[in-house]
């Protein structure tokens, strides 16, 4: 279900700043009022985040709103260091619909969508006035994404919670699987060590990181073997695979089929 929250106008927000920060273990911060919405994000670590007095538990994968007025203090217990992204949205509350929006839930799991979101504004400020029209809309986005407690009950049981790291490693994957990719180079670009980062996949994707890469260059050849009239061995080149023959292996041990008969049976009108 969708929060009140989607309810907020445009033209209720007036502005949207982003960024990140990365604290080590047992740092502190706080206390502060807080002014605006601020929608924080943990990357990786946990923290303590202590809202008037009441403590709660944030852990990597999770986010917390925090709202105007509050008092917080921030304790970075876990034991290695700890990130975050934030999103502060500045709000004209006057302007709501029925004045205030609900309480959301405390901490809830990221969905990939706000995390592509979160990456997405991050981007784009440099460029960007936070009083624009493009950075209010994003604003506004963030909030309506937030989920309301039915979203977050677990009822039935919880899915794991997207890991922004994991994230980050898919979408730097996707981009650049034609060349080659190596697990720490991997590991590099989505910020963590090659140990961790397979952790993380192994949780997450129930795969190694290279394992996802070879998996990912057979589904985009067998779209071009179905699709264009490429030689295979051009889609070889173009998908990553270090030769024919690797190409040709590596489709049998993935879909059972090679190449030609992928096509063959594509181009005949087969049901796949």
């Amino acid at each position: 279900m969708v929060s009140s929250r989607s309810q907020v106008p445009f033209e209720a927000v007036k502005s949207a700043v982003a960024g990140s920060a990365t604290y080590a273990s047992g740092g502190r911060f706080g206390p502060r009022r807080q002014r605006d919405f601020e929608l924080l994000l943990l990357d990786e670590g946990e923290m303590r985040v202590t809202i008037d007095g009441a403590p709660q538990k944030v852990k990597a994968g999770q986010a917390i709103l925090l709202k105007p007025g509050h008092v917080e203090s921030f304790d970075i217990t876990g034991n290695d260091v700890t990130r975050h992204n934030w999103v502060a949205v500045q709000i004209d509350r006057q302007s709501l619909p029925g004045g205030e929006a609900e309480d959301p839930p405390g901490v809830w799991p990221v969905s990939p969508e706000m995390n592509k979101l979160v990456e997405l504004i991050l981007t784009v400020q440099n460029e960007l006035p936070s009083d624009g029209p493009i950075m209010r809309s994003l604003g506004a986005a963030v909030l309506r994404l937030q989920p309301n407690a039915e979203d977050t009950s677990c009822e039935g049981g919880c899915s794991t919670p997207a890991s922004p790291v994991v994230e980050r490693a898919l979408s730097w994957i996707r981009s650049h699987y034609a060349r080659e990719i190596k697990l720490n180079d991997l590991a590099w670009e989505a910020g963590v060590t090659p140990e961790h980062l397979v952790r993380l996949f192994n949780k997450h994707e129930r795969e190694t990181p290279i394992h996802y890469v070879w998996r990912y260059r057979t589904e985009r050849a067998v779209e071009l073997l179905e699709h264009t009239g490429l030689p295979a061995a051009e889609i070889a080149r173009q998908c990553g695979f270090k030769t024919p023959h690797h190409f040709s292996r590596t489709l049998k041990q993935f879909t059972g089929r090679t190449p030609s008969e992928i096509r063959r049976a594509s181009w005949s009108g087969e049901e796949p």
